[in-house]
């Protein structure tokens, strides 16, 4: 990773950073996120993936209005540092700790590497 690279990720961090922990305070069943990149194919290849614990939790939330917010927060942040996204939904997928504990064992290294 280049050191300009690293400078976007360490920013990219701190404002997804803000959105979890807004998430956290309004959200049930929501646990953390992260995020892929290859800078490569920067800012299109940008992957945001918000985890929730079950996958009741994940259902309830996406039937609910609070996608769309959390959704408009994450490209708010993003705006902020000048990373323009055609289409946020493109970019923000959800999942559950639930699912990769059945279907990864909980090795989250292994689930998102294959995303």
């Amino acid at each position: 990773m280049r050191k300009s690279d690293k400078k976007i990720d360490n920013e990219i961090c701190r404002v997804l950073t803000k959105v979890c922990e807004t998430a956290l305070k309004q959200v049930t069943g929501f646990k953390w996120l992260t995020h892929l990149v290859n800078y490569s194919h920067f800012p299109q290849s940008l992957q945001v993936i918000c985890v929730f614990d079950t996958k009741e939790h994940l259902e309830s939330f996406l039937a609910s209005r609070q996608k769309q917010p959390l959704v408009s927060l994450i490209q708010a942040e993003l705006n902020d540092m000048d990373i323009k996204l055609n289409n946020i939904n493109k970019h923000v997928s959800f999942d559950t700790e639930q699912a990769c504990t059945m279907q990864h064992n909980g090795s989250w290294a292994k689930r998102l590497s294959q995303v």
